[in-house]
């Protein structure tokens, strides 16, 4: 194998080990028979566009990394494909935004698995 082949090769591998590494696991706390989801380690800070505030009514008592979402909520996320963002200087600054392919692949898995309490874990 030639040296620039056999960098492509290396540089390749160096990625892929790298996407992999940076996942986290999503893990069902509701249904924990369930196979844990992996998410790329952005999710930990996009999470948050998705949760239920705790502050509503039959809301659970949660630890740290773990969230609430409704399922009403996660249907009608996919339904949509979007999901609304509120801006935290101007209540009435409302933007939809695409879901991405790797939400909406998690969104299905949780309709799909009837699970709405999570932990997010590396």
């Amino acid at each position: 194998m030639c040296n620039s082949t056999a960098r492509k090769v290396t540089f390749f591998y160096e990625q892929t080990k790298k996407r992999f590494s940076d996942m986290v696991q999503v893990i069902p706390i509701d249904q924990p028979d369930v196979a844990p989801f992996s998410m790329p380690d952005r999710f930990r800070k996009e999470v948050v566009y998705f949760m239920t505030p705790l502050d509503g009514e039959g809301a659970p008592s949660l630890a740290k990394d773990e969230y609430w979402i409704r399922s009403e909520d996660a249907k009608q996320w996919l339904d949509d494909g979007v999901f609304t963002l509120v801006s935290p200087l101007d209540a009435h600054s409302v933007a939809e935004i695409e879901l991405t392919e790797e939400q909406e692949a998690w969104l299905e898995w949780m309709v799909n698995n009837e699970i709405s309490t999570i932990r997010i874990a590396k």
